[in-house]
């Protein structure tokens, strides 16, 4: 395969990825304008996110065995294919639950395209061009998500919330058959369909699909005092019995844990979860905190999140040329500190924060994604044989979007409890100040008795109450800023304990290792 074919072949895989993790943000800031054209409840309209995540999650570790069965091209002409319809099938979807049907496909099949990516990059480039990957698909996989919300907001302003599905329609058909033609990566092996280990894919779908569930719902339903919560809990405990145990006993196991044994690589898998936290939280919580504090509309929110993506395209050179040049832990070390620190900056929010005074805190928060990212992508793909590193790549793509999971859950919890603790402390020192506090309450209600308001003194409680929830909101987000802050912190105790991969510049001037060369078709 000629170097112009890799190049190309690699750029329609990297969009397909880029579609892929596009979708899963993309409906969150259109979700009251689904509910309304589908005429759903609030709890159905939350699985049309849910079960988008649900499925993507199985699919990622699939994707490897997937791939030497039916080779990579034909997997991922497959995954765009199915994208494509299953995209049409949301914009046409006529009730909640054929969407919830719908969107649970297509996070199925586009789950096989984003760990796909990694490992051909790894496999199609040596040497210095190599570290190009981790920085493209580094971008595109922090972008992605984060582009997201902003992208549905426009869509559904300026058009109909169902054109968010409809413009994967060509680009989808476009990648379906472009990459067929650019040229092979690996040759199929269709006699492993015949060695399938169900029980282990049982395992894993029940597993990592109801872990998904209760991380989502979790939050809303008050954890385990929700039976169905604590029911799905218990299934996924014992799909991970069942998935582990046969991982570890099975003949011919469909996911392979083998990349473990790589001390480095099971070090950056940890790396790349707390990523996944920071990363998918820090996303979650400045549009809450803009919607919840703020009454932005959603297109206010996207303009403002915006930020953050621009600099991550902007660091995406400089962190793709630092890995070829600096030890990649020197690397990771800093893209940590300084996530910690925009994460850090955004302890001083107050309730008239905006743009302008989230530009700073966002830049160098979007600037150290791709300077966390890239070094974890090098540190933990650099090590595994090649023929490890289609489940290595699925392994670690899983661990981000866990963290992201475990993330999200995490802060939804402290943000509650931290808001009820808030209000209640504010709401005590109200009671102590006594006199006035009466003479708050007492001016407003004269106020809006004056404005002809018959239930003035109900309505200045109200008011009061108003500002106290808003109030004890920004002190819990600040609580929040701060505890993911401290976590970036803490977690470059593991980098030191993580070998010093080649870089590119050194691994170009030895031979690839012979079980390598098969990979590519030329």
């Amino acid at each position: 395969m000629s170097e112009r074919s890799k190049l190309m072949l690699f750029a329609v895989m990297a969009f397909g990825q880029f579609m892929a993790l596009l979708d899963t943000q993309i409906v969150a800031s259109s979700l009251n304008s689904i509910q309304a054209g589908l005429l759903a409840g609030p709890d159905e309209v939350a699985w049309i996110q849910t079960s988008y995540l649900m499925a993507e999650i199985v699919m990622i570790p699939l994707a490897a065995f997937l791939a030497k069965a039916m080779s990579t091209r034909w997997l991922f002409t497959t995954s765009a294919a199915l994208f494509t319809v299953s995209s049409l099938a949301c914009g046409l979807a006529w009730n909640i639950e054929s969407m919830i049907v719908f969107r649970a496909i297509q996070g199925f099949v586009g789950g096989a395209m984003v760990p796909t990516v990694f490992a051909t990059g790894f496999v199609l480039f040596q040497g210095p061009r190599r570290a190009m990957v981790p920085a493209v698909l580094g971008m595109v996989s922090t972008l992605a998500p984060t582009l997201g919300p902003t992208l549905g907001g426009w869509i559904t302003e300026h058009a109909s919330w169902r054109w968010m599905f409809f413009i994967n329609i060509a680009p989808g058909l476009l990648i379906a058959i472009a990459v067929p033609i650019l040229g092979k990566v690996d040759l199929a092996n269709t006699r492993l369909f015949r060695r399938i280990d169900w029980l282990q894919v049982t395992g894993l779908a029940l597993f990592l699909g109801a872990l998904q569930y209760v991380l989502e719902e979790g939050p809303r339903a008050q954890w385990f005092d929700d039976p169905i919560i604590a029911v799905t809990a218990w299934l996924s405990f014992i799909g991970a019995v069942v998935f582990f145990e046969r991982s570890i006993y099975s003949a011919t196991p469909v996911v392979k844990l083998s990349p473990f044994r790589n001390p480095t690589f099971a070090l950056a898998c940890v790396l790349n979860f707390i990523i996944g936290v920071g990363l998918y939280s820090a996303i979650y919580l400045v549009p809450v905190f803009l919607g919840r504090v703020r009454d932005f509309t959603s297109l206010e929110i996207g303009t403002t999140v915006f930020v953050t993506g621009c600099f991550m395209f902007f660091a995406a050179p400089l962190a793709a040329r630092m890995s070829t040049r600096v030890d990649p832990r020197y690397v990771i070390t800093a893209g940590f500190l300084l996530f910690s620190l925009g994460v850090w900056m955004l302890t001083g929010i107050t309730a008239e924060w905006g743009f302008g005074e989230l530009l700073l805190p966002q830049a160098v928060r979007g600037f150290a994604v791709l300077l966390c990212i890239v070094p974890a992508v090098g540190l933990a793909l650099s090590t595994p044989t090649p023929a490890e590193l289609p489940y290595a790549s699925g392994l670690f793509n899983v661990m981000r979007n866990l963290g992201g999971a475990v993330g999200i859950a995490t802060v939804n919890t402290w943000l509650q409890d931290f808001t009820r603790i808030h209000a209640l402390r504010i709401s005590e020192a109200m009671g102590h100040g006594g006199a006035d506090s009466n003479r708050v309450v007492s001016a407003l209600a004269s106020q809006l008795e004056n404005n002809g308001n018959a239930d003035a003194v109900l309505g200045a409680q109200a008011q009061v109450t108003a500002i106290v929830t808003r109030a004890a909101a920004v002190e819990a987000f600040r609580d929040v800023f701060m505890l993911l802050a401290g976590l970036f912190i803490v977690a470059l105790v593991i980098v030191p304990f993580c070998k010093r991969p080649p870089l590119p510049a050194q691994a170009s001037n030895a031979s690839a290792p012979p079980s390598a060369e098969p990979a590519v078709a030329h």
